[in-house]
């Protein structure tokens, strides 16, 4: 059963074709990456699930609902999370505090307001909070609530930003290059909590990615675009074989084949 899915969608900037007529399903339960090389559109296919950019054509269902109705602040609230190529931390905030903001999309009161307001919005807080908290131990970083973000390492800042899209409990988790920058270690570590997201808490993983070894790795099917079209989809295997991804991204000789 599809929790995702994109029918004939397309975008285009002025006269740049950006997406075009990528139809796209997403298991629940799955790891789908979605790979090519620069300029193929991916990050455009996060920005039109997410509402940032409008389509030029096309249609959207998150859960059989129609996407294309849905606000661009009401996306997190429908059970979809992101986190950005460019991760936009608060440095002058402490991890918890990074965090927390992420769990008051799940409340009714806002972040400043709980500050202020009344023993309800107090209380609230106090939820969220440990909510809060929780997030940051499910990705390591426990010990570092109170350290500023800004004082984190590279490494360090990707799990807080994970720690902070994965707080509001959603159930399809969009990952934009969540590995860039990561050494080797942490790569295999990103990898590790990527798959206990899918198997602990049955979070469905949509992910761009241009490290290939970690997405062979952790993918159940791959999605490779090309100039903006789908060329191949299958499981990492069957892609990797595919000579058309071959020629377009991976590069002859990769994975053991000529």
């Amino acid at each position: 059963m599809a929790l995702l899915e994109t029918q004939a969608l397309g975008k285009k900037f002025g006269g740049l074709v950006a997406v075009e007529n990528v139809s796209l399903r997403v298991a629940v339960g799955q790891i789908h990456a979605l790979i090519g090389p620069n300029g193929a559109g991916k990050t455009t296919m996060l920005n039109l699930l997410t509402r940032i950019v409008e389509p030029s054509e096309g249609l959207v269902y998150f859960d059989g609902h129609d996407m294309l109705q849905c606000r661009p602040h009401d996306v997190v609230g429908r059970g979809i999370s992101r986190i950005f190529q460019h991760m936009e931390l608060f440095p002058q905030l402490t991890a918890i505090d990074n965090v927390l903001i992420g769990a008051y999309s799940m409340g009714r009161t806002g972040f400043v307001h709980s500050l202020l307001a009344s023993k309800a919005a107090r209380d609230e807080r106090m939820d969220l909070m440990e909510r809060a908290r929780q997030a940051l131990a499910y990705v390591g970083l426990a010990a570092l609530a109170e350290q500023l973000a800004g004082t984190l390492t590279g490494g360090q800042g990707r799990l807080l930003g994970l720690a902070r899209a994965i707080v509001s409990a959603p159930r399809l988790l969009l990952l934009d290059e969540l590995v860039a920058g990561l050494n080797s270690q942490e790569r295999e570590d990103a990898g590790r909590l990527v798959r206990r997201l899918r198997d602990e808490r049955g979070i469905t993983v949509l992910a761009i990615e241009h490290d290939m070894r970690f997405i062979m790795g952790i993918a159940d099917r791959i999605t490779v675009l090309d100039f903006g079209r789908m060329i191949a989809e299958g499981t990492p295997a069957e892609v990797s074989r595919n000579p058309a991804v071959i020629e377009a991204y991976l590069g002859k000789g990769r994975y053991g084949h000529a």
